[in-house]
């Protein structure tokens, strides 16, 4: 992965119109409020059924769920399971191997995530 860089040999306009793209598209994606806590509690729980990620992840509402739960699965982070075979239809949902491609990024995000609040605690700003 290139590093971002601020010395003007490396960061040509183009390589940084690029940079930015590219981290608006991935944003774009996995952005938005619920969309890595869905796939955080997936990742984590395995397969699971909608109700109980609904507990999981908690303040989402069933609505937004339901359509966070198809963004991702058209973006490849979710697959849907239905067992008809059972009465009534069981669904569970389970994280793919492409959704497991941003754990670097997540562990990444959790440890900024916990440097800034410690920083914050202590007023380091």
């Amino acid at each position: 992965m290139e590093k971002f860089d601020n010395s003007e040999e490396n960061c040509t306009a183009q390589r940084c119109s690029q940079n930015l793209s590219s981290v608006e598209d991935a944003l774009y994606v996995i952005g938005g409020k619920w969309k890595l806590k869905i796939i955080i509690a997936l990742q984590e729980h395995g397969s699971i059924r909608f109700n109980e990620l609904q507990r999981i992840v908690v303040g989402i509402s069933a609505r937004v769920l339901s359509n966070e739960l198809k963004d991702l699965e058209l973006n490849g982070f979710v697959k849907r399971i239905v067992h008809a075979e059972q009465t009534p239809v069981v669904v569970e949902y389970i994280s793919t191997d492409y959704s497991r491609t941003l754990k670097t990024v997540i562990m990444s995000l959790s440890e900024w995530g916990r440097t800034h609040k410690r920083n914050i605690r202590e007023d380091v700003f």
